[in-house]
C-alpha cells in the first residue's frame, strides 16, 4: 500500500478502538456469527479481528506473477520425479505414496487447488511452503465480507476506498469443474463429495463449501472415507453417486490405514472418479521440493523465468543430512554450518501440517538446537533459511475489551491450476503463524494503490 492508504488504515484502527473498545455486544455478535456459520477451528471462532487485512493491489499482482511461475516449477519438479528415481528419492516419497502418485489423474495440472504459505517484508516476499495437496481455508474467505459488513466503520472505509474482495471459493468450483471436464466427466451438474475423517477441526469449512456448491446447483455430500463403496463403475457414499471427489484428507494418513483395495484406490485405478487433488499432488507437497528448487544443480529442470522467481522468492532449503552443500556460492559442511548458525535457520518435518515438529533456531538454546538436529537426522526433515517477516498492527477483541496489537502476518495465496485468487491471512504474536497452534485468521481486501 502507498503511504496515504497506510495512513488511512491506521486512522481506521484508531477509530475502531475509540468506538468499540468495550463494545461486548459487537464482540459477541461477531463471534456468534462465526460459530453459527462454521468459521471455526474445532469449537473456536477463528477471527478475533475488527477488520480485514489490507493488501495493496501492486503487491498482490507481484505475488500473483511469482506464484504463477513457481506453480509451473512445481509442475516440472513433479514430472522430473515421475521420470527420474533419484528425484523421487530426494523428495522422501514412501513406496505407497509413489505407487498411488503414478495413477493418472485424468487432467494435466498437478494441483487443481493449492496454497503458497508466504511471509511479506519490506524487502519483498518469500514463499516458505507449498500446500499442494489439500489446502484449507478456501471457504472461510467467503464469510469475512459478511462479518465486516457488520462493523459500520469498516463498511464506510471500504466505500471510500477503491478495492476488491477475491472469491477463492468461486474459483475453486470453477477449477474443479474444468478439471472434471478435462477428465472426461459428462454430467452437466456433477455430484461433489467432500471427503475427510469425521470430527476433524476443519469440518466447519466443509459446511461452508457444501452450502456454496449446493447454491450453484451441485449436489454435495460430506463424508468419511470409511463410508465409501465402489460398484465397479461408480464411487458411492450410500446411494449418493460421486462424480468429483474433493479430497480433504491427508494422503499419508489415508495410506497408513488403507491400500489399493479401498474403494477409493479401486475407483482411481479404473479411472471412474475425478479426484481433486489427485494422489500425485503429494510429490510437490513435500517440503524437500524446496531443497530441489533452491539448489542450482537442479535448475536444469526449470525455465529461466522460473529460476528467476526461485532465486527471488524461495528461501535456501536443504534436506537434513551429513553432507556438503552449496550455500550462496560457498561450499559448507551442512551439519556444522547449521549448528553454528542456528539463529539463521528453521527445522521442519518434510511432510506434516499444523506447525507440528517445527523448531526455530533463533528461539532455541544451543543444546535445544543440537537435540533438534539429532531428531531431524533420525527422521525426515529439511532446514530452511529464516525469511524476514512483516508485522502489522490490527484491532483485536477479546471477551471484554479491544485493543491494537502488533502481530506477525502470514499471507498465503490460493492457486487454482496455477492462477492466484485471494489468499488466507493468518496472524499470531510469535514466529509460528498457524491456526492449529492458536493463531487467528482474517479476511483479505485488495486496495487499489496505483
Amino acid at each position: 500500500m502507498d503511504d496515504n492508504l497506510r495512513s488511512a488504515a491506521a486512522r481506521l484502527d484508531r477509530e475502531l478502538i475509540a468506538r468499540h473498545r468495550f463494545d461486548t455486544e459487537l464482540f459477541d455478535e461477531l463471534t456468534e456469527f462465526q460459530l453459527s456459520k462454521g468459521l471455526t477451528h474445532g469449537e473456536r471462532a477463528i477471527s478475533p479481528f475488527l477488520r480485514p487485512y489490507f493488501l495493496g493491489a501492486s503487491r498482490y499482482e507481484a505475488i500473483r506473477r511469482a506464484a504463477w511461475e513457481l506453480s509451473g516449477a512445481f509442475e516440472s519438479l513433479t514430472e522430473a520425479a515421475l521420470e527420474y528415481p533419484e528425484i523421487m528419492s530426494l523428495l522422501g516419497m514412501t513406496e505407497a505414496e509413489e505407487r498411488f502418485a503414478r495413477y493418472e489423474p485424468g487432467y494435466r495440472t498437478i494441483s487443481v487447488t493449492s496454497r503458497l504459505d508466504t511471509f511479506l517484508s519490506d524487502s519483498g516476499f518469500k514463499f516458505l511452503e507449498y500446500n499442494a495437496e489439500t489446502p484449507a481455508g478456501v471457504g472461510d474467505q467467503s464469510l469475512f465480507a459478511e462479518i465486516y459488513d457488520r462493523v459500520p466503520l469498516v463498511r464506510q472505509f471500504l466505500r471510500d476506498n477503491s478495492h476488491h474482495v477475491p472469491s477463492p471459493h468461486a474459483k475453486l468450483l470453477e477449477a474443479m469443474l474444468a478439471a472434471y471436464r478435462e477428465f472426461g466427466g459428462r454430467s452437466r451438474q456433477p455430484n461433489i463429495a467432500i471427503v475427510d475423517w469425521a470430527g476433524v477441526d476443519t469440518a466447519g469449512e466443509f459446511e461452508i463449501l457444501a452450502r456454496f456448491f449446493e447454491s450453484k446447483g451441485y449436489r454435495t455430500i460430506i463424508c468419511d472415507p470409511k463410508e465409501l463403496e465402489y460398484n465397479g463403475e461408480k464411487l458411492l457414499a450410500g446411494p449418493f453417486e460421486i462424480d468429483i471427489f474433493y479430497k480433504r484428507l491427508i494422503i499419508h494418513e489415508f495410506l497408513e490405514r488403507f491400500d489399493e483395495k479401498h474403494p477409493i484406490g479401486k475407483a482411481i485405478a479404473d479411472g471412474n472418479v475425478c479426484m481433486i487433488n489427485s494422489f500425485r499432488s503429494k510429490i510437490p507437497h513435500k517440503k524437500a521440493g524446496f531443497a530441489v528448487l533452491s539448489d542450482d544443480k537442479f535448475h536444469r529442470l526449470f525455465t529461466p523465468a522460473q529460476i528467476e522467481s526461485i532465486r527471488a522468492h524461495i528461501p535456501w532449503t536443504r534436506i537434513v543430512g551429513d553432507s556438503e552443500t552449496d550455500h550462496h556460492g560457498q561450499t559448507v559442511d551442512l551439519l556444522k554450518f547449521i549448528r553454528s548458525e542456528r539463529f539463521r535457520f528453521i527445522l521442519k518435518p518434510n511432510d506434516d501440517y499444523g506447525g507440528k515438529g517445527i523448531v526455530f533456531g533463533w528461539e532455541s538454546s544451543e543444546s535445544e538446537w543440537d537435540d533438534a538436529i539429532e531428531t531431524a537426522l533420525g527422521s525426515d526433515f529439511v532446514v530452511q533459511e529464516r525469511a524476514p517477516v512483516e508485522k502489522t498492527e490490527i484491532p483485536v477483541f477479546g471477551d471484554a475489551e479491544a485493543g491494537i496489537e502488533t502481530l506477525t502476518v502470514d499471507f498465503d495465496p490460493y492457486l487454482f491450476s496455477g492462477e492466484t485468487e485471494g489468499g488466507m491471512v493468518r496472524l499470531a504474536p510469535g514466529s509460528l503463524v498457524n491456526v492449529t497452534q492458536g493463531g487467528g485468521e482474517t479476511g483479505l481486501v485488495i486496495l487499489e494503490d496505483h
